[in-house]
């Protein structure tokens, strides 16, 4: 553990700690019951319960925080795009709180420097980053309620990083995108998926995309997820003139 993580976690009860103020500096705003800011960067590897005897983490306020984004930002889409109809602000809305873009979010807040945990912060998953930063949101709906929430996902979120025309053209998934274009083409398509341990030792896997029974793209990655989508980005820029005419 590092001294810095040492250093917020000693002072994490008292108001004026570092721990406090950090969360004051994110916020912008001084927190009412510092509780829930705790929780919120509490990893369930550290196995603390609260005095009710629930366990202690992040994950029920991650799931709070997904929902209040979700609905603050399909509210501002809703008063910002008035031409979109049902499925131009569903897309939108999930290029906005994608897992790339809220990593994104809570790497730029360096929200990991404050996270109590058991697991040193190289073991983390690339997903703890946006993790975080939902549960935070969460517990700022729990100490402030809907105002608060909504003020801060605007100053975090909305205006520094949202484009409705930038995003109007962003691609969230390659697969999604080029399994519907081969779907409306009426082409074959299937993803060849083997094991890769590579000259490392680490575990990788290769895949292979095949389109009407001719291998167009091949790519490699550490989960089966990662190296279909590289795979179908390259494929997409193979196709990409015929597809962007669709």
């Amino acid at each position: 553990m590092s001294i810095l993580k040492k250093i917020f976690l000693k002072s994490r009860p008292e108001e004026g700690g570092i721990f406090f103020t950090e969360i004051q500096k994110i916020l912008g705003f001084k927190p009412g019951n510092i509780f829930y800011y705790q929780k919120a960067f509490t990893h369930r590897s550290s196995n603390k319960l609260d005095i009710k005897g629930n366990p202690m983490n992040y994950e029920r306020l991650e799931f709070l925080g997904d929902a209040m984004l979700s609905s603050v930002i399909a509210a501002y889409l809703y008063r910002e795009a008035p031409a979109g109809d049902e499925g131009y602000l569903t897309k939108m809305r999930s290029k906005i709180v994608s897992r790339e873009h809220l990593n994104e979010l809570g790497r730029d807040l360096n929200l990991i420097l404050l996270i109590e945990s058991k697991v040193q912060a190289q073991h983390f998953g690339e997903n703890i980053h946006g993790n975080i930063f939902e549960a935070l949101i969460g517990a700022i709906f729990l100490d402030k309620g809907y105002t608060y929430c909504e003020k801060f996902i605007q100053k975090s979120v909305i205006i520094p990083y949202v484009d409705i025309e930038k995003l109007e053209g962003k691609v969230i998934s390659y697969k999604s995108l080029l399994i519907e274009w081969c779907q409306k083409e009426k082409k074959s398509f299937h993803y060849d998926v083997f094991d890769d341990n590579g000259i490392d030792g680490q575990k990788y896997f290769g895949v292979k995309l095949s389109i009407d029974n001719k291998v167009i793209a091949k790519a490699r990655a550490t989960s089966k997820k990662k190296a279909e989508e590289k795979a179908s980005q390259r494929a997409y820029f193979v196709f990409q003139e015929k597809i962007n005419n669709k």
